[in-house]
């Protein structure tokens, strides 16, 4: 259980990291930006294969195949209902700030609402990898860790946005650090859930990596590859995947 909790707060902690390094990269191109996102991206994918996806299967036994199938679109879905259905900014980076934040409590509210829809489910995922047990430790930790690599860049890019639409600065950084929070809550919560019910880890685990599936295909990488930098963020991208198989490789 401690360390879930340190998990937690790392995952979440590596958010308000991000947002304190993008105070230093608040002018930072377009070009440098979808780079360092879909850096994460690429982390972000070979966490949800390697630390969701694959164990699902594993789990599931005979039907494992089938459970993991179902879990991933039930998982897509659900994140797609929840766009549908919140009123967001649909963007993470890039977005129209100007025109649809000029600093009001809604619209910082609606801002933070983006980020914490992309943010919930990650922690879940976190959470649910802990909750395989004592054996599935190490795959836990690739998870944990892939999230967390993935939160501090996008903790990074937030900040000029946010900076450029009039919003203060201490402000800004507290807002950040709410988005962190929701992924400490998201990761204890997937954590508890599957503990208390094993019998649905296998969808959980896949459910988890449908959620993390949907945010890289609709979000990261649509937004990475709007600005004249998609060489450069396809590459980036495959940093990021073989990093985290590297990872996987010698945590095993």
């Amino acid at each position: 259980m401690e360390l879930v909790l340190l998990t937690a707060l790392g995952v979440g902690g590596a958010t308000v990291i991000g947002a304190a390094l993008g105070f230093l990269f608040k002018s930072a191109t377009h070009k440098f930006s979808d780079v360092v996102l879909s850096f994460a991206a690429g982390v972000m994918l070979a966490a949800a294969v390697i630390g969701l996806i694959l164990p699902s299967i594993e789990y599931g036994g005979e039907y494992g195949i089938i459970i993991t199938v179902l879990g991933i679109f039930a998982g897509a879905a659900c994140l797609s209902l929840i766009d549908k259905l919140v009123p967001h900014l649909h963007k993470l980076v890039g977005a129209d700030i100007e025109e649809h934040n000029n600093g009001s409590v809604n619209k910082i509210l609606l801002f933070v609402l983006a980020i914490a829809i992309h943010n919930l489910p990650e922690g879940i995922a976190a959470g649910v990898g802990f909750g395989a047990g004592e054996e599935n430790v190490a795959g836990a930790i690739v998870i944990a860790a892939g999230i967390a690599l993935q939160n501090i860049p996008e903790g990074m890019v937030i900040i000029g946005p946010m900076l450029a639409s009039g919003i203060k600065p201490r402000k800004t950084f507290l807002i950040a650090a709410m988005t962190g929070v929701v992924e400490v809550l998201g990761t204890l919560f997937g954590y508890f859930a599957v503990s208390v019910a094993t019998v649905i880890l296998p969808f959980a685990l896949a459910f988890a990596g449908g959620t993390m599936l949907y945010v890289i295909s609709d979000e990261m990488i649509p937004e990475t590859h709007a600005h004249g930098a998609e060489r450069g963020a396809t590459y980036a991208l495959l940093v990021g995947f073989a990093l985290m198989l590297v990872t996987d490789f010698l945590l095993g």
